[in-house]
Parts: structure tokens; sequence; C-alpha cells
């Protein structure tokens, strides 16, 4: 089985979604019990998902923890900049 596969199944069961068509959930775990690479991603998934669970509780009317989060989201932005002539990206093809 495809990693790439399992990790879109491993994705789905994490956000409480269905997994694909032919995946079980035995099937998932069997395969993260043989292949670290997959046991590593979803472990590094889970940790997101949790911490963008608890980043997104709902703060029961606390002004200041909205503020902090407010804050921390917007220092991490990446806003874009001005682009060079000639440095556009031309999806991996030479332009003209």
């Amino acid at each position: 089985m495809l990693c790439s596969r399992i990790r879109t199944a491993l994705s789905a069961r994490l956000d409480g979604e269905e997994l694909p068509p032919g995946l079980t959930a035995r099937r998932l775990d069997d395969h993260l019990v043989g292949c670290p690479d997959c046991r590593r991603w979803h472990a590094q998934a889970h940790a997101l998902t949790t911490g963008l669970d608890r980043a997104l509780a709902p703060s029961d009317g606390d002004r200041a923890a909205a503020d902090a989060l407010l804050t921390r989201l917007r220092s991490a932005a990446v806003l874009p900049g001005p682009v060079a002539p000639g440095t556009a990206d031309t999806g991996g093809k030479r332009a003209g």
C-alpha cells in the first residue's frame, strides 16, 4: 500500500471523516506498526491537529486570550512581497 494513500486516510481519521473506500482502521493501524515514516507523519499531524483544536477552542468571552491568539496568528502570517520583473513563477516552464 502506498504511504501517500495511508496518509490521506490518516488525515481523514484525524478530522473525523470517513476513511477512503477499501481502507479500514485495522489496515491503517497495521501499516503504522510497520512503517516508521508514516508513524512519524501521523504523530506530527496529530500534534498539529491537537494544537489547532486547543488554539481555536472558545475562550468563553476571554478577550485577552482572543487578542493573544490574533497576535500569534498575525505574527506567523507570511505576506506576499513585490515580485521583481522576470522572477515570477512560470510553473516550471520557461516563459516565451
